[in-house]
């Protein structure tokens, strides 16, 4: 379980089960107190719910876990690129004459990426949650794959411009650099919590 709509999915499912007097989930682990219900109900319930029972040994050859943790990561880039590609382009098309650094361009895209990111994902989060829920979960994903993110895809700027600044020859190796620097984290954190908040 990664957030607080894996905590509602699986306490409504262990909640659903005869015999099951009350249920205390947090995010990664389930108390549940019942009477006379043998396991493999209850281990029905939270497997039907789209999580696991034990700790199922990791391993990074799950195509379908590789599917979801890419979709994951094309919303999260999508999120940063907004902020980040729009920011860059302010001071490059707009803003021509601000006497800001590269790097302070930069920094302040990175910024400008993590916020629109998670605006997006808190968008994304209220089809299955309530706002603040949604926001606290949005802020709560990985902050790591973010910031991978935005470094990887100004890095690739500074490289290939020597400065902020885009180019059509640009935006696709920064989107590129941008996915495929936190896929394998994103891959990893959701093997590890064994289901997805999309």
């Amino acid at each position: 379980m990664s957030c607080q709509g894996c905590v509602s999915n699986l306490t409504s499912a262990l909640e659903a089960v005869e015999g099951v007097s009350s249920v205390e989930v947090e995010v990664g682990s389930a108390v549940i107190h019942h009477q006379g219900v043998i396991s493999e109900v209850l281990d029905g319930a939270i497997t039907g719910a789209g999580f696991t029972v034990g700790m199922p040994e990791f391993n990074w050859g799950d195509g379908a876990v590789w599917k979801q943790s890419a979709h994951n990561t094309k919303w999260c880039l999508i999120g940063c690129s907004i902020g980040d590609l729009g920011t860059i382009a302010y001071f490059q098309f707009v803003w021509t004459d601000s006497g800001w650094s590269t790097m302070a361009i930069m920094m302040l895209a990175i910024m400008n990426g993590l916020l629109t990111s998670i605006a997006l994902e808190t968008v994304i989060l209220l089809k299955q949650l309530p706002f603040q829920d949604a926001l606290r979960t949005a802020m709560g994903m990985s902050l790591i794959s973010m910031i991978a993110m935005e470094a990887a895809m100004n890095i690739t700027d500074i490289v290939l411009t020597g400065g902020a600044m885009l180019t059509l020859t640009v935006i696709i190796p920064m989107w590129i650099a941008g996915f495929i620097t936190p896929w394998p984290y994103n891959y990893w954190r959701l093997k590890k919590y064994g289901i997805s908040c999309h």
